[in-house]
């Protein structure tokens, strides 16, 4: 799954259907994200956040953006972890981990102490940084930045390969990384990661 360029992530609830989950009371979500190969609309995976009842209930009291969470990734339903981010409590920064399916820790997402659109930092195993994002949760667009100032990847509502907008939700997005730079393979992961942690962990409230 993660050695594909582009992903189309929609999010849905139970019964599987595309829904803006903002219109939802909390007792009603069972959050999840179908991931999309968008050049062949072959499903490639499917991210869900899987915490404690106790947790779901601390929410109804407490933003969800200041409590621990879980997000794994499976190539289908049922399937084998193949990538994990999760969260502890937070107060001033929060700090992501990152794994792979064997439970290895790959990166980290550092959260910006001041950020006027939205982003953080991706770091590798070794904490070394990877890229920034940087982007504008308004127009849901976001840039994945090396630290040279270099783009190597997007996430938008619309696709180079359409040459226009897919959805009309914020919740459906597309997460593209750039053709035309050399990315290491052990990056590309993470990166995905990192455009699924725009929205699961860093956007939801």
């Amino acid at each position: 799954m993660a050695d594909a360029r582009d992903y189309v992530a929609s999010e849905t609830l139970r019964n599987g259907l595309p829904v803006t989950v903002r219109a939802l009371r909390p007792d009603d979500r069972d959050l999840a994200f179908d991931i999309y190969d968008p050049a062949t609309g072959a499903q490639v995976g499917v991210a869900k956040e899987n915490i404690s009842i106790w947790l779901k209930l601390l929410r109804f009291v407490v933003n969800k953006r200041l409590l621990p969470t879980l997000v794994e990734v499976r190539e289908r339903e049922g399937g084998r972890v193949v990538l994990a981010m999760r969260r502890g409590f937070t107060l001033v920064r929060s700090y992501v981990t990152v794994t792979d399916g064997l439970g290895k820790e790959i990166g980290r997402f550092k959260s910006k102490l001041f950020s006027i659109g939205g982003g953080f930092h991706v770091l590798d195993g070794m904490e070394q940084p990877v890229a920034e994002i940087k982007g504008d949760w308004k127009g849901w667009n976001f840039r994945f930045l090396t630290p040279d100032g270099t783009e190597i990847g997007r996430v938008t509502k619309k696709w180079a390969g359409l040459g226009k907008e897919l959805f009309t939700s914020a919740d459906n997005y597309v997460i593209s990384l750039s053709e035309s730079h050399v990315i290491r393979a052990d990056a590309m992961p993470l990166l995905l990661a990192a455009g699924l942690a725009i929205d699961t962990i860093y956007k939801e409230k």
